[in-house]
C-alpha cells in the first residue's frame, strides 16, 4: 500500500493563476499545470533566495523532496517559455500557513502557537538586519 503524500505548507498563494504568451488565445495553446507546491518551491528558492534546507523546512518536506519539486517546477516553467505555452497554477496537496518576516534577519518564519506569535529564527544576541 502506498503511503499518502504529506501536505506541503504554503506561505503565500499565487497572485496570478494563468500566464500566457501575448497575442495567442488560451484556446489555441496547450497548457502546462504548475501545482501550488511547485509554485511555492520556486518562490522560496529562486525568488526569496533560500537554500534547499531552509525552504524544505518551511514547506514541511525533506530536502531531497524539495529538490525534486524545484526541478519539476523549473522544467515546466522552461517548457512554457521555450514553447510559448500557457502556464496554469493550480492544485497540489497543500495547506496554507500564516507566516511573517523575522525582525532580525528578514527571513520568512511561520507563526505558530495559540497566540499566533512569530517564531524567531535568530538568536537574540545576533545583530539586526540593517
Amino acid at each position: 500500500m502506498v503511503r499518502p503524500p504529506k501536505k506541503r505548507m504554503i506561505g503565500q498563494a499565487p497572485n496570478f493563476k494563468v500566464f500566457k504568451p501575448a497575442g495567442i488565445p488560451v484556446q489555441q495553446s496547450t497548457a502546462i499545470v504548475l501545482s501550488v507546491d511547485e509554485f511555492e518551491a520556486i518562490r522560496l528558492v529562486d525568488h526569496e533566495g533560500l537554500d534547499h534546507e531552509g525552504a524544505a523546512s518551511l514547506m514541511g518536506v525533506s530536502r531531497p523532496t524539495l529538490s525534486r519539486i524545484v526541478d519539476r517546477a523549473r522544467s515546466k516553467v522552461a517548457e512554457c517559455l521555450v514553447k510559448g505555452q500557457v502556464l496554469m497554477i493550480e492544485g497540489g496537496n497543500v495547506v496554507m500557513e500564516e507566516r511573517s518576516r523575522c525582525g532580525r534577519c528578514g527571513q520568512e518564519v511561520p507563526r505558530r502557537g495559540p497566540d499566533r506569535r512569530r517564531v524567531p529564527c535568530c538568536e537574540p544576541g545576533e545583530p539586526l538586519k540593517g
